[in-house]
């Protein structure tokens, strides 16, 4: 049986220091370029691997990011995977992918911390205060993705946050509908335990509220697909009392909606009702869909998580909560601002 090629192999073939292979082989690591660049070919002329399990149990890190999900069919979070995977792997981190089947990751978390996680990431998911304690004790931070961290008994938050602005992109939506001449809006939440989709539609209410108008009807989706059309379809149902625009608490739903509309009820967008959505995922500038929608600075987002997991990754685990600025994005869906008389 051939020997096991190690570290110490390749320090010698390369004249160096067996440290300064382990730094060549850690992003991040301070080693000249010359220098890795002389270590990597010994250790591709000698045919050796770096062994991650062996470096863990030494440095007492997995470099490994836990992240939870539970809404992959919504085209949000695909591009947050992807992005956050790029980014943690710039620092050497990878990231450990587990599916929740409800917004509860309760269910799961315990099967995380087996892997010895050095920080989770939650997205479209929550956990108990008990739990979320749980991970404090253990030194491993939680960030929420998407949705809100809850303000605990002594004023400060159990878990880290990542959102947008949530409330004032309802606003600017709530404003945009009022401006070009709808009376008669509509609000098609998601959950109704996700903070997301509350604080969407506080926004909504208080630019209601400012104009003197109450909300004229509201349905549930659940951020489901199937559940977003059943929903549509009740809200539309007779043509006597339609609402002439509907807010739909993210793009995924907003689709859902536009198929009804158009397909089943045989509705024209925007001429007989106007269509928002929430995210600004790549489909809503298809031109198939054109929806207007408020959108999500995926980047900043993403950011904002990786500087927070590794601030307190092997430090002391506080929450935070950033809120990232969103912006209105006007395309097809909504009538024109100058015709808005033309209905």
């Amino acid at each position: 049986m051939k020997a096991k090629v190690t570290a110490h192999d390749v320090a010698r073939l390369a004249e160096v220091s067996q440290s300064a292979v382990s730094r060549a082989f850690t992003a991040g690591a301070s080693v000249a370029p010359e220098t890795r660049d002389r270590i990597h070919a010994a250790a591709r002329k000698l045919g050796y691997r770096p062994n991650a399990i062996a470096r863990s149990l030494i440095t007492r890190r997995s470099r490994i990011i836990g992240l939870v999900m539970s809404y992959l069919e919504n085209q949000f979070y695909p591009l947050v995977i992807e992005r956050l995977c790029q980014a943690l792997q710039q620092d050497g981190y990878h990231v450990l992918l587990f599916i929740s089947e409800t917004e509860d990751a309760d269910n799961v978390l315990t099967d995380i911390l087996q892997y010895q996680v050095d920080g989770i990431v939650m997205a479209s998911t929550t956990l108990s205060s008990e739990l979320a304690n749980d991970c404090i004790t253990a030194g491993i931070p939680v960030v929420l993705f998407n949705r809100m961290a809850k303000l605990g008994a002594q004023g400060q938050y159990s878990t880290s946050s990542v959102t947008s602005q949530n409330r004032a992109g309802g606003r600017l939506i709530g404003d945009l509908l009022i401006q070009t001449g709808h009376r008669r809006i509509a609000w098609l939440a998601g959950s109704e335990n996700a903070s997301t989709s509350r604080d969407r539609e506080e926004g909504l209410f208080e630019a209601l509220s400012s104009a003197g108008l109450k909300l004229y009807a509201r349905a549930v989706g659940n951020y489901d697909f199937s559940d977003a059309q059943e929903a549509v379809l009740q809200l539309f149902s007779d043509p006597a009392t339609r609402p002439d625009a509907l807010f739909a608490a993210n793009d995924h739903m907003a689709i859902a909606a536009l198929e009804v509309l158009r397909c089943q009820l045989r509705m024209n967008v925007p001429q007989d009702v106007s269509i928002v959505g929430f995210d600004d995922v790549p489909q809503s500038a298809w031109p198939s869909f054109n929806l207007t929608t408020v959108r999500q600075d995926v980047e900043q987002m993403v950011d904002a998580t990786r500087t927070i997991l590794l601030e307190q990754i092997g430090g002391q685990v506080w929450g935070r909560r950033v809120a990232v600025p969103c912006v209105l994005v006007e395309r097809g869906t909504v009538r024109n601002r100058r015709n808005n008389d033309s209905f």
